[in-house]
């Protein structure tokens, strides 16, 4: 299919005006002991969407907190129900909780008892992902017009679970596989207004996208046989294979990107809309690398610094305390503002300096091809949001963006 007209997207949002509001819902989330973590996302999305735009048109979130704050409530009231169930099962097999296992059966026990209420959780969190991913969709409008995904959370539950046991089977081979065709189960029940998305391609067509982690293996079987093979001392050993997990780190984290990048990159240049729109996304692997990697050195020189500051006063107070001063009201009230700020200014530079960076570079790569054919979408019902990413914030999987 040829696409003869194209538009860039841009982002034009500024890390002032979003620190401030990062800054200002993260210590409104601490001082309300997390509640107003719901406004806060809201917030933060509100600001975002709008500073993705296509041509004059900026993305609307019309999601709300309060919302969101009633979604958590029911899904935690579902959750403690089902959990409550799980551990009944549990009990009935002779499996429960032991504080303090005293012998080689309830140790063991214990472990069964901890590994099976994590995999008894694991479709739901599924389902809370595909949940929330619906949630946003729905709550995103584009020159009015909504977008929306149907309802189909449990049938992605019970494919996310077959291709996760055939991609751990298969040592990660199949991972292609597993990418290609769950995003292709929520790209196809994706919808603008009254048209649907398509995902086409195929999956082996992703295998390239998996070179970082085929080095990664490569340089991980020459380092064995290296160590194996060279003849040296066993103290030369022991010090070469302590490199081995920050080796092992720095080349699979590399691989991880590498992956994730270029698969969206596929993934996303082969999806349509309606069999008019088409899309084109080349963000880079080097970028987005550069921008976790300077982010995460701003970051922990800042909060560094805070914290240090914060180490400081809590000396000076435990020194005056030996001379036999009582530590003043004033000072233990300045010692917890101080940790407050540390804390909230920690997600604000994160969300600065990491997250914003890497949305605008994705932003700024994408482009849209044959927008005009949008003009012809009309609107579709609205969508009452189900648990509004209830079951994700339970499960603390919901993310601010």
């Amino acid at each position: 299919m040829s696409f003869n007209d194209r538009l860039t997207a841009s982002y034009s949002g500024g890390r002032g005006p979003l620190f401030g509001l990062a800054l200002r819902t993260a210590l409104l989330t601490l001082l309300t002991l997390g509640i107003y973590r719901f406004w806060a996302k809201a917030r933060i999305r509100k600001y975002i969407w709008s500073s993705i735009r296509l041509g004059s048109d900026t993305l609307e979130y019309t999601g709300t907190g309060l919302e969101k704050f009633l979604g958590f409530l029911v899904a935690v009231v579902v959750l403690a129900v089902y959990l409550g169930l799980v551990q009944l099962v549990l009990f009935y097999f002779g499996l429960h909780f032991v504080i303090e296992p005293q012998t080689e059966a309830e140790i063991l026990m214990q472990m069964s008892f901890f590994y099976l209420s994590f995999f008894a959780l694991v479709p739901l969190m599924l389902f809370a992902r595909y949940r929330a991913r619906r949630y946003m969709l729905a709550r995103t409008r584009f020159r009015g017009i909504r977008f929306g995904m149907d309802k189909a959370a449990w049938g992605y539950v019970w494919r996310a679970i077959g291709h996760g046991i055939l991609t751990f089977l298969s040592l990660g081979l199949l991972l292609p596989r597993q990418t290609f065709w769950l995003e292709k189960y929520k790209t196809d029940r994706s919808h603008y207004g009254d048209t649907r998305f398509v995902q086409g391609g195929k999956w082996t067509a992703l295998y390239p996208a998996m070179r970082g982690y085929f080095l990664g293996i490569a340089l991980l079987v020459a380092s064995i046989a290296y160590i194996a093979m060279s003849g040296l001392g066993s103290a030369d050993r022991i010090a070469l294979v302590q490199f081995f997990p920050l080796g092992f780190i720095a080349v699979f984290g590399f691989g991880f990107v590498y992956y994730r990048v270029h698969s969206y990159r596929y993934l996303t240049t082969q999806k349509t809309l309606a069999g008019a729109v088409g899309f084109l996304a080349l963000p880079r692997t080097g970028r987005v690398l550069g921008i976790y990697i300077v982010g995460a050195l701003v970051v922990g020189l800042v909060v560094s610094v805070l914290f240090g500051v914060i180490g400081g006063v809590v000396a000076v107070s435990v020194a005056a305390a030996e001379n036999g001063a009582t530590p003043g009201v004033g000072s233990v009230l300045v010692i917890a503002a101080l940790y407050l700020v540390a804390l909230a200014m920690l997600g604000a530079l994160a969300l600065v300096f990491i997250i914003q960076p890497v949305i605008a570079h994705f932003t700024e790569t994408m482009t849209v091809l044959n927008p005009a054919a949008l003009d012809a979408v009309r609107q579709r019902a609205h969508d009452a949001g189900a648990d509004a990413e209830g079951f994700a914030e339970a499960l603390d999987l919901g993310a601010a963006v």
